[in-house]
């Protein structure tokens, strides 16, 4: 006889999925049969890798987009030393593993897939939440074949005012133009790229993007240079094109898309979305246990921690001023700067922003090595890339050249920061020193 073990009103069952910092679990709501998914995190671990900040941001978010073709949120628990969140249970898998099982869909099936992801994108972006990484990887089907938008953990849902993101994040082949440009973007454009190169996908069987050579292959994202294959309809076609527009300002807007002949085509429209007030006490209770905060740290691998004693190794002398200089320290050619982002989005700004500038990646335990020839082909650089954590809400980023010429380490290194500047946590000096340079000459 197998013994369930009971979380509040759910029994828990069997593990169904395992990630770097959560297990999934079925479970049963003994007060009305559903089946659920209990997502469980380690408290102790998600406070060791920075991650409290994220995590709220990204169950705030799921509880704020309620609809039929979103993975729902039901609500959030804790006890002293795990959180708790109870999901709808999806069996139909990702739509990704259905496209890798039967390579191109129907038009029809594909139509529906896509009509299905605009309703839900269109929805999130009525409550100014813009998900960044749409792809089918994160798009998930139910046992009735509908589709359920997955993973909010690099979305964005920007303060009244802010009309534009900085933080470059996402999947390169996924990724708008406008983004790899670093100059600010519109996420609500960008997300429309994201479902014209899905919609692509779901067609063609393969991605309109995909070049070994990274130079090459964001060369062609920012010219939308692509082509569609033979069995394309002419609808499909002319739809696509409208949709992957390299330039946001004259790229289809979603209103547009659901006014387009082929999208309406068997469109059936979505339920009424229901309308409830979103409590989010839940949310902070689960976090705000200061007990829970000074427990001891596991030792599953993450940002390196640095005690008081590594800082003053890495500072010169006993000036620690010196190790957050962002200047570049020009004996051992290294550049340390601060973020107060979470890991995963330093970490994924950092590695689109290299492999936009035609570096490859490899990352491992929140290091990166970047490597490739430089802008003018003529020599190899080799650079590690670590993260370390200095305190709950700091991130430390050390820069070294490992291999490759000093002055080419510079200029790649001039380059590479000057496009991480969302991720960058400067002090109040700094930014008035930023200001002031800024300023016109009279």
């Amino acid at each position: 006889m197998v013994v369930l073990r009971r979380v509040g009103k759910y029994e828990v069952g069997r593990t169904i999925g395992e990630g770097t910092f959560a297990k999934v679990k079925f479970a049963q709501n003994t007060e009305t049969g559903e089946s659920v998914a209990m997502k469980v995190l380690d408290r102790a671990t998600i406070i060791k890798h920075n991650m409290v900040d994220q995590i709220k941001r990204e169950i705030s978010i799921m509880k704020l987009v309620r609809h039929p073709y979103v993975v729902r949120l039901h609500e959030v628990l804790a006890s002293r030393t795990k959180i708790y969140i109870i999901l709808e249970f999806i069996t139909g898998g990702e739509l990704f593993d259905k496209i890798i099982h039967h390579g191109k869909l129907s038009e029809a099936e594909s139509r529906r897939y896509f009509q299905q992801l605009i309703d839900g994108v269109q929805y999130c972006h009525s409550k100014g939440v813009y998900h960044r990484d749409l792809k089918p990887e994160n798009l998930l089907l139910d046992s009735q074949g509908n589709l359920k938008i997955s993973d909010f953990g690099l979305s964005a849902m920007p303060a009244q005012g802010v009309s534009l993101l900085r933080t470059t994040c996402g999947t390169p082949n996924y990724v708008a133009p406008e983004v790899l440009s670093h100059k600010g973007y519109n996420g609500a454009i960008a997300d429309i790229w994201s479902c014209g190169v899905i919609l692509y996908v779901l067609l063609a069987g393969y991605l309109p993007f995909d070049e070994v050579d990274l130079t090459t292959l964001y060369s062609k994202i920012e010219k939308a240079e692509f082509s569609c294959p033979s069995w394309f309809s002419i609808g499909a076609k002319s739809l696509l094109c409208k949709i992957l527009d390299p330039n946001p300002e004259t790229r289809m807007r979603i209103e547009e898309i659901r006014n387009d002949e082929w999208f309406k085509k068997n469109y059936v429209p979505v339920c009424e979305v229901e309308t409830e007030d979103i409590n989010l006490d839940d949310v902070f209770a689960a976090f705000d246990d200061p007990e829970a905060s000074e427990q001891s740290r596991n030792e599953e691998l993450g940002p390196l921690n640095l005690n008081a004693f590594d800082l003053i190794i890495l500072s010169q002398g006993l000036n620690l001023s010196a190790l957050f200089d962002r200047r570049q320290d020009y004996t051992r050619h290294e550049t340390r700067f601060l973020s107060r982002k979470s890991a995963r989005v330093v970490l994924s700004s950092m590695e689109v922003v290299a492999q936009s500038m035609g570096f490859k990646t490899h990352i491992r335990n929140y290091k990166m090595r970047v490597e490739g020839l430089t802008a003018n082909k003529a020599a190899h650089l080799s650079i590690m890339i670590e993260i370390f954590e200095i305190a709950p809400s700091f991130l430390m980023v050390e820069i070294q050249r490992a291999g490759g010429e000093a002055a080419d380490y510079l200029k790649f290194n001039q380059n590479f920061c000057s496009k991480l500047d969302d991720i960058i946590w400067k002090s109040a000096i700094e930014k008035s020193k930023s200001h002031i340079t800024r300023m016109p000459k009279r």
